[in-house]
């Protein structure tokens, strides 16, 4: 694949913060689609569960900056200042590969 680039944030949130930032963050990670991502995730780990991953999928580094620092998601970000550690830096990858199992769905 070469279309599009998927940006990663390691969020490390502060203790006690976990269930709050999730609930905050979830809807705000999701927002990413009314900027031109054509999809998004964020993973909270199992181990340590005050680690989560945020993905974003843009075409282009431009539109993942105008959904990062439009005033809506700078507002969210603000809003849950001292939820989590700083500095938070994104990281940006080319798409390889990808792929997807549609789950499968019961008739019963």
């Amino acid at each position: 694949m070469s279309d599009g680039m998927v940006v990663e944030l390691k969020w490390v949130v502060n203790p006690f913060r976990g269930d709050k930032f999730e609930e905050a963050w979830t809807p705000v990670a999701e927002a990413a689609l009314d900027y031109g991502a054509t999809g998004w995730a964020l993973f909270r780990s199992k181990d340590g569960t005050l680690d989560f991953t945020q993905l974003a999928f843009f075409a282009t580094k431009l539109e993942w900056e105008r959904y990062w620092y439009s005033d809506e998601i700078s507002k969210a970000r603000e809003d849950i200042a001292g939820y989590f550690h700083v500095p938070l830096l994104p990281s940006f990858h080319s798409i390889a590969g990808m792929g997807s199992l549609a789950p499968a769905t019961s008739s019963i």
